[in-house]
């Protein structure tokens, strides 16, 4: 076996495995099917489902085509190989070259193998204890992640925001869509860490803040999870507060909680009691699969009662004084250019932290 044949075989065999692990075969029959079913002309009754179906499709299609195409480079260069034609070696080699550069770079769809990593996101930010600093740093926070979002083509949707009364916010929480958003994303769930020189007391001494990130899975028709009613408690009470334009001044506001495990959310900003149930259940599911995923749970009912994100796992650190430095306490990966890090720039983080995830 020479040289090249060597490098076709790992090739190949690199590809089988990415393949399998991808579950690409699945992926095509659901395709297959997808495609007999937008070909029938009675799916346009429900122009909404038609619609939803149609862009599956295409995402699909999108996923699936260049796997097959470089599956199908790799038969065809097999037969070449297979002639034994000398004057043909460099072309080989230059075809072998191309095909391992194009796995190499289909293989970062690895990085999103997880149940929920296809999904939009939830990203919760609450500030910590510390008063008007610890809200400064939640806004930081927030604007930094929207920077992330205009950079990278995510779409964020205010669903909850209460600002602090110096600076900063309380907490906000946002709807976030994209191409793996969830998967993108939940590098940055933890507790995130400031240290720097005060700007809110006149000896401007060096202050250590902290602020929650949740990001949590929206629950999509595939996975979506039934929760039984006798486990909760809905509340409804009066709106207040800095809510969202248009926020209903009458008993809109609605309060759910899990029983089970404690877990309770409230939201006011919609302008409607049912919209604001609607989207408290959406946010409810989220939470009730993230800590589903963190305790490796197999169903709802062996979840153990307890925050989802609690505030001992601390994930990031950001100094800007003495020096500069961001720093993740998982991945060990760096940049000394924070301001460039809170104007947005966390695509490093989270490579390193996907990387590391991939094979576990």
């Amino acid at each position: 076996m020479n040289e090249n044949e060597k490098r076709l075989e790992t090739l190949a065999a690199n590809l089988d495995d990415a393949w399998n692990k991808l579950k690409l075969d699945q992926k095509i029959e659901k395709l297959s099917h997808l495609e007999e079913e937008v070909a029938n002309p009675d799916i346009w009754k429900n122009p909404e489902e038609a619609k939803n179906k149609n862009m599956e499709l295409s995402r699909l299609s999108d996923e699936i085509h260049p796997w097959q195409m470089l599956k199908t480079q790799c038969t065809d260069l097999n037969d070449i190989i297979a002639l034994q034609e000398k004057d043909l070696e460099e072309e080989i080699e230059m075809q072998l070259t191309a095909m391992e550069a194009s796995l190499d770079e289909l293989k970062k769809a690895l990085r999103f193998t997880g149940e929920f990593d296809g999904n939009d996101a939830i990203l919760r930010i609450t500030a910590g204890v510390g008063g008007t600093e610890a809200m400064d740093w939640a806004g930081m926070l927030e604007r930094m992640y929207l920077r992330y979002f205009e950079k990278n083509n995510f779409q964020a949707k205010l669903i909850e925001r209460q600002t602090g009364e110096e600076a900063g916010i309380k907490t906000a929480v946002y709807e976030v869509s994209g191409t793996n958003a969830y998967g993108n994303l939940k590098s940055e769930h933890g507790v995130h860490r400031l240290v720097r020189l005060s700007p809110f007391n006149a000896d401007n001494l060096r202050q250590t803040s902290f602020s929650l990130v949740e990001i949590l899975p929206v629950m999509n028709a595939d996975n979506d999870i039934e929760i039984d009613e006798k486990d909760l408690r809905i509340d409804v009470y009066h709106a207040s507060g800095h809510g969202g334009q248009g926020v209903n001044t009458t008993d809109s506001a609605v309060r759910i909680t899990h029983l089970p495990t404690g877990i309770v959310v409230a939201i006011q900003n919609e302008r409607s009691q049912h919209a604001n149930k609607d989207t408290a259940m959406e946010i409810l599911k989220a939470k009730l699969v993230q800590m589903k995923l963190e305790q490796q749970a197999e169903s709802l009912g062996e979840l153990r009662a307890g925050e989802s994100a609690k505030w001992g796992q601390q994930i990031r650190n950001y100094v800007l004084q003495p020096y500069k430095l961001v720093k993740d306490t998982r991945t060990k990966y760096e940049e000394t250019d924070a301001d460039a890090v809170l104007d947005g720039k966390i695509q490093g983080f989270i490579d390193a932290y996907l990387e590391n995830k991939i094979g576990e």
